[in-house]
Order: structure tokens, then sequence, then C-alpha cells
């Protein structure tokens, strides 16, 4: 930390002073169990909550009561996820173990902290001080400084916190919780916004007896498979896999640039605008995405199944939603086929059946999602405005810059 100006009773002192940190141990492989007591790790912190039903690693109860019985956590105890994680994510794997989580066994990437003297440091100051930049940065210094945090407790020991009087952090504490609530209700009301459009859609067109019933391979034009070789031998295009995706909005984020004499062999797929792609592998994620116009004429992995709508018959918008609906997600996992990575094939996506409303009534669907989509537009404008107001009151904060 850089050397600043602090208000009076403010001080700025080592994490060792003010709190215990354990990082969880090495458990091997050999000693997992499928019952006993879970052992955590950091897929086991999703968005500031302990979810321990997303492991199914445990360890045996007298192996935890003996052994590890220092590596047992305690209510109230903080946890966050130490390694393997981008910095741009740290912020959210960080959460506070409950009563009704218990018994659990710290293991490997965690770390658990507990105040020193409640007196002199509320703990839940010290969670939002590990949320800021200024704690990312200090981790960084002190490791490799790579996009991804790895780091320990002989990190932590060099690392420092500004201190206020114990008043000022709980007045602190409390306008973070209301600005983090805030947040929470503006993700509340974006979930809305998706299951909004999901009723809708099932509404308008997923009555049987409405329309006429047809498999999705009735309403598409046929695609082949492309290798990049051929039009791109040295020259880069822009490659779709399962990672450009962000399951959460529907959208292509990313691709990558390869030449195409370096193309990897599941790059086989060359796909058109508004293009449909499903990815045929762990159908429970919903990868799903219209291509964009800027990839036109690009490279998809053969891990997708490319829809082409014929625009005559069916909208690439329809055929998105029919992909996005809980009715299909749902059909598709039931006959996934595989036990670590379950999945379907390209037929059993096209021979699924779907109700075909009229082209018209298709395009008034269209016009209600255009409208939606630029609601959702306004509300991630509110959303960025609350996080740059976290945020810019979190450095203040922990500058000593902010007056309570």
């Amino acid at each position: 930390m850089n050397k600043q100006k602090l208000p009076e009773g403010w001080k700025e002192v080592e994490l060792p002073e003010v709190v215990w940190f354990q990082e969880g141990p090495g458990v091997r492989k050999h000693q997992f169990t499928t019952k006993g007591i879970k052992l955590i790790n950091g897929r086991n912190i999703v968005n500031n909550k302990l979810t321990p039903e997303n492991t199914e690693t445990h360890i045996s109860k007298e192996e935890a009561t003996t052994k590890y019985k220092h590596f047992l956590i305690d209510e109230g105890d903080l946890i966050i996820a130490s390694s393997g994680i981008k910095v741009d994510y740290f912020h959210k794997k960080i959460a506070f173990a409950k009563k009704e989580d218990l018994p659990l066994c710290m293991n490997t990437s965690t770390i658990r902290f507990k105040s020193l003297d409640k007196k002199n440091l509320d703990i839940n100051y010290f969670k939002y001080f590990l949320m800021t930049h200024n704690f990312a940065q200090q981790v960084q210094f002190h490791i490799t400084g790579s996009a991804q945090l790895n780091f320990g407790p002989s990190h932590l020991k060099q690392m420092k916190i500004i201190l206020p009087p114990i008043e000022i952090q709980h007045k602190l504490v409390s306008l973070f919780d209301k600005i983090a609530k805030t947040k929470d209700w503006r993700k509340e009301a974006d979930d809305l916004t998706k299951d909004f459009l999901e009723s809708v859609f099932l509404e308008m067109f997923w009555d049987k007896n409405k329309f006429e019933n047809i498999k999705i391979n009735e309403v598409i034009e046929k695609t082949s498979n492309d290798s990049p070789s051929k039009d791109y031998p040295d020259k880069e295009f822009e490659y779709i896999d399962i990672s450009s995706i962000d399951n959460s909005k529907g959208k292509i984020i990313s691709s990558k640039k390869l030449l195409g004499k370096d193309a990897p062999s599941r790059a086989k797929q060359k796909v058109k605008y508004k293009d449909l792609i499903i990815s045929t592998v762990r159908p429970n994620l919903n990868s799903v995405a219209l291509v964009p116009k800027h990839l036109e004429n690009q490279i998809c992995s053969t891990g997708f199944c490319v829809l082409r709508a014929n625009t005559d018959k069916v909208s690439p918008e329809f055929l998105f939603h029919v992909a996005r609906s809980s009715k299909f997600i749902g059909a598709m996992v039931k006959i996934a086929k595989g036990a670590s990575y379950p999945a379907v094939s390209d037929r059993d996506i096209k021979n699924y059946e779907i109700p075909l409303p009229p082209i018209e009534l298709q395009n008034k669907f269209a016009s209600i999602v255009k409208e939606v989509e630029a609601m959702k537009e306004q509300q991630k404008h509110s959303k960025d405005q609350i996080d740059n107001l976290f945020n810019a009151l979190m450095q203040k904060a922990f500058k000593g810059e902010l007056k309570c």
C-alpha cells in the first residue's frame, strides 16, 4: 500500500495483526469418500454464497474429526477461493459459513479467516476489503501478476489493510450492505425479465393443439462441414468454440483468431449470419447463440449443431427461443448420453418436435423480444451505475477518504 495521510484514529496494519487465517490442507484423492464430512474447494463458492451441493467429495468422519479436526469449519468463518481464480471474478468467490451448511472440512484452494478481536476488526468490514481492487493489487504484487490469483498465507502475511475505529467500520459495513442489497434487487429484476420472455414464448406458441407440429429438421436448410484450411490456408479466421458463448446471455462474446493451416480438427463448420449454434455437450448448460453479422463465413466447432433457418417457414429468433426454452433443455438433458460429459447428437436436436405458428406471429414475438432487449440494455446501464458507485465508495473507504 502507498503511504497516505489517514483520518485521525485510522491506521494501516498488517493482516496478521487483526485476522487469523488458515489454508485448507491438500487431502489426497485416495482419501476421498462418498459420505462422511464434505470437503470444500473453490467450486463451492458461487456469487458470495457457500454451495456445498456443487461437489460430492467427502472425507470419512473418523479422519475428519481426528487428523483434520483443526480444519473443520466453524459457523461464521469467512472463506475464500485462493487458487486458479480470475482477478475479475474473485470478488464473487468470498462467502460466510452458515450453521445450516455444517459440518464441512477445508480442502485445497481455500482459505478461511476469523477476526482476532471483534472490538478491533469487524469481519464483515474485512469481507469487503477482500472484494476491493486494492486487495487484488496487493496479491498480484506479491505473486506473479498473472490474470489468475494463486496465493496463500505467506502472501497474506505481507499484506496490509486500512483500519478505521470499530464504530466507523460498522457504519461502512451498513452502507456497503445496503448497496449490495440494491445489487441483489437489480439481479432479481434482470432474472424476472429473462423469465418474462420465456413465459410469453410458451404462452404464445407452446400449445400443440393450436399449431401444426413439425420436427426442426423440416424448417432448416442443409449445412455442410467445411475445413478452414480450404478458404484460409495462410489467412486468419475467427474460430467459435464452447468457451466463446456466454450461456446466461445466449450470445457469442469472443472468438479465437487462427490460421487455416493451424486449425484444430474440430474446426469444420462454416457459419452464416443468424445461424443458430447449439452445443451438443452438456445440454443443461444451454450453450446456444445466434451468429452475429461480424462472424459471417467464419468457422465453429463440430461440437455445435448448426441450424440454418428456412426463413419462409421459421425465423431464426423463433428457433433461438425454442432452444433456450426449459422444455427443449429438459428434453435434451433427458436423452443425453454419457456420465462425465453427457451429450446429444445433431440428429437428436433436429428430430425435436416443435409447434410451428404462422411466420407473422413469429415476427410479432420478435418485436416483443426487441422491446425487452431494449429494456435489458437500460437495466444493464442501471447495474453498471450501481457497480460503479459500489466500487468508488469501496475505493474511497479503504483509502480513508470516505467520511462517515
